[in-house]
């Protein structure tokens, strides 16, 4: 099974169609089961998508509007292979983007939930934070995907422990099947105390850390969005697991090196 995570950084980036098509040649080079994004953003104002151009879509919200230019959609466009996805919106983007949370996955859809993981519940507060899960079959076994965008250990108004507990009350139901937890954590795995060590306190297992082959493991290498003062590599990016599961491997791609540069933050690839 091979897992790629990926803030996409959508519609912000300079040359974004070009970068679509080279993210969508590299999903078709490595044929990954599960693909997990975050800011998958579309166009407030876009007209929406008809049922037809939405017949591998998997419904997770029934209130969600798929638009013309949902990034996950343009992206499924252009790959060879068939993908079933989901999308769900959290806050206001940017000023004019629904800003959301997709997973593309090349098996069935089984069952899906989006939750909120933050206190608030304000649409145009970027601080407000869901997760969006699927459920599908690996290998014959029924195996959770979960998404989410995290918010900054110290934010004075949704710090990243209160949505982290909050994660953990909505995945309870599902703890008792495998799960995967991924995306963009806003938590340096190097930092002690904080977010990262919050988390691995819980008994989750970072793939990066108990994989066979890894690499230096950074996502982020410049001052981007979020992290403005940015003067060192961070690990931020991450794919958990509820099991210990030990990892062929562990690879940042989207780097330059592994595969084209096509956001502020690089992806991670994860084969089990």
């Amino acid at each position: 099974m091979k897992i790629l995570t990926l803030n996409t950084h959508a519609w912000a980036e300079e040359d974004q169609l070009n970068k679509i098509s080279q993210l969508a040649d590299f999903i078709n080079t490595h044929q990954f089961d599960v693909i997990s994004m975050q800011e998958v953003n579309q166009s407030m104002q876009e007209v929406a998508l008809s049922e037809e151009e939405l017949k591998m879509y998997y419904a997770t919200e029934s209130d969600a509007v798929i638009k013309k230019d949902n990034y996950a959609y343009v992206l499924l466009q252009q790959l060879t292979e068939q993908y079933y996805w989901t999308w769900i919106p959290a806050h206001v983007g940017f000023q004019k983007y629904d800003e959301g949370l997709a997973i593309l996955s090349r098996t069935p859809i089984k069952q899906a939930f989006g939750e909120y993981v933050s206190h608030m519940r304000d649409y145009n507060n970027y601080r407000t934070r869901k997760i969006v899960g699927i459920q599908t079959v690996v290998q014959g076994e029924a195996t959770w995907f979960v998404n989410g965008h995290y918010n900054w250990w110290d934010d004075a108004q949704e710090p990243f422990k209160g949505q982290w507990e909050l994660t953990e009350s909505k995945l309870a139901p599902y703890m008792d099947q495998p799960l995967y937890i991924m995306g963009d954590f806003n938590n340096v795995a190097e930092v002690r105390g904080e977010g990262y060590d919050y988390m691995m306190s819980k008994g989750w297992n970072d793939l990066y850390t108990t994989a066979l082959q890894k690499d230096e493991g950074a996502t982020v290498v410049k001052a981007i969005a979020g992290w403005a003062d940015n003067k060192r590599d961070l690990r931020i990016d991450y794919i958990f697991s509820n099991r210990p599961i030990q990892a062929k491997s562990s690879t940042v791609v989207l780097n330059g090196k592994n595969g084209p540069v096509v956001s502020d933050h690089f992806g991670v690839a994860v084969e089990i």
